[in-house]
């Protein structure tokens, strides 16, 4: 059987991407904010209804940049409260900015961040709240945005998986965008996201005096060939991978549309299986289906997440435990925290399993990985 991988990078038509990079042989601008650059940043402005885009060579330094642009911590405020279900990235951008990771629990029906516990987890320390949009799964905005103003805190969404997800504001009456949310957003554009640049990332943000800060720790704090305000480092996204953006960016609504038919078969060959519940998207959403979480019960269902995995792989399927283990079950922060104070993220994590999911993903193999997670079933 051959080898079906949890995920397969997304890519244009080759001819479409080599007519979006030939020019680039003729101009030699192939990085530091090119035509191709320029253009990526207009478009995604656009598509994602956001008043401002800065781009990045990845989600990660995106991460690390908006910290440093909103100036978290400068005030002697070091904490900063987010969730220990998220990939490393989150926790580490926060520690190698100087600042602490303050770890809320989840919720159980789509495992982002409990506002509830979230307010709990606030002490006169914390200067910001660092939410993530898990799977795509869109957390409790408008209860973090009451949460942070009246402590009067920062809010930066890790939204590396919920590219082009929106959501119905009935107050408004009309679809936001995710990144439209807090005081700035990142997004990741790694080759594994619904949306890639190859790798890439963007904040994205509202206040317009951040776009400077952004540029400048970007690249070496340089704010012209005689003038270096800040220790920055070298973040910028070069014209190549801004070329794949774009050309992907034609192509996103046609993905999403294969990634929910992908979705939807999976949903309906594990519907009534006890012990096996797959995550959905929320009411109200519009979702990108960028994953396909499964937690399974072992006690409903006849078989642990570990043994369904190992079942899986042997038939020629790699799925993967994401996100397991817990942030807070690191060896660089086990000394430091207990991932028991977290428990409904601790279980999920002992539970979940990320199936294969991409919008190439035939039908025929979605109906064979179910039956493979059926037979290890009770």
């Amino acid at each position: 059987m051959p080898r079906i991988n949890v995920t397969r990078s997304s890519m244009p038509p080759i001819g479409e991407y080599f007519a979006e990079v030939a020019p680039l042989w003729e101009s030699r601008w192939i990085t530091n904010a090119g035509e191709r650059h320029r253009e990526l940043e207009a478009a995604l402005e656009k598509r994602l209804g956001v008043a401002d885009v800065c781009l990045f060579v990845n989600g990660h330094s995106a991460l690390e940049c908006a910290i440093e642009a909103l100036e978290l911590g400068s005030d002697g405020r070091d904490e900063v409260v987010t969730t220990p279900f998220t990939f490393a990235s989150t926790t580490h951008a926060i520690v190698r900015k100087g600042l602490k990771p303050v770890f809320a629990d989840v919720r159980e029906s789509d495992l982002t961040i409990d506002p509830d516990l979230l307010e709990r987890a606030i002490t006169p320390r914390t200067c910001a709240i660092l939410p993530v949009h898990v799977y795509g799964n869109l957390c409790d905005v408008g209860a973090i945005r009451e949460v942070a103003d009246r402590h009067g805190l920062k809010v930066i969404y890790d939204a590396a998986h919920a590219f082009g997800v929106e959501r119905w504001d009935p107050a408004a009456g009309k679809w936001e965008g995710v990144a439209t949310y807090g005081d700035a957003s990142m997004l990741s554009f790694h080759a594994t996201k619904v949306f890639n640049t190859i790798e890439g990332g963007a904040v994205c943000f509202g206040d317009p005096a951040l776009r400077g800060a952004l540029e400048r720790w970007r690249n070496f704090g340089i704010v012209d060939p005689e003038s270096v305000e800040c220790v920055g480092g070298n973040a910028k996204m070069d014209e190549f991978r801004a070329a794949m953006g774009l050309c992907n960016l034609r192509h996103f609504d046609e993905e999403v549309a294969k990634r929910k038919d992908v979705a939807e078969r999976y949903w309906s060959n594990l519907e009534g299986i006890a012990g096996a519940a797959a995550l959905r998207p929320g009411e109200g959403v519009r979702p990108n289906y960028a994953y396909m979480p499964v937690l399974f019960d072992a006690e409903a269902f006849g078989s642990t997440r570990d043994e369904v995995f190992a079942v899986l792989a042997a038939e020629g399927f790699v799925a993967r435990k994401y996100f397991y283990p817990l942030v807070s079950d690191y060896a660089c922060y086990r000394d430091s925290y207990s991932s028991e104070s977290t428990p409904i993220a601790k279980c999920a994590a002992e539970r979940v399993l990320c199936l294969p999911m991409y919008a190439d993903l035939a039908l025929g193999d979605v109906d064979e990985v179910c039956r493979v997670i059926r037979g290890c079933a009770r």
